[in-house]
């Protein structure tokens, strides 16, 4: 199974509530944060919700 290393490179400050959820769901609340996830639609989407606060590298 593929998976996914996400890194949290933005600040979480001033951006919209759901951006907010959606990084904290990914297990992101600080910049320089990594978390590996399972490379399936459900992280994908969540990834497309906060892609300009993101890196993503596959593993």
């Amino acid at each position: 199974m593929a998976e996914l290393k996400i890194k949290l490179i933005k600040s979480l400050s001033g951006r919209k509530d759901n951006q907010i959820a959606t990084a904290i769901s990914l297990g992101l609340r600080k910049v320089g944060k990594e978390t590996i996830q399972p490379d399936n639609d459900a992280t994908r989407g969540k990834i497309a919700t906060i892609a300009h606060l993101v890196e993503v590298s596959e593993i």
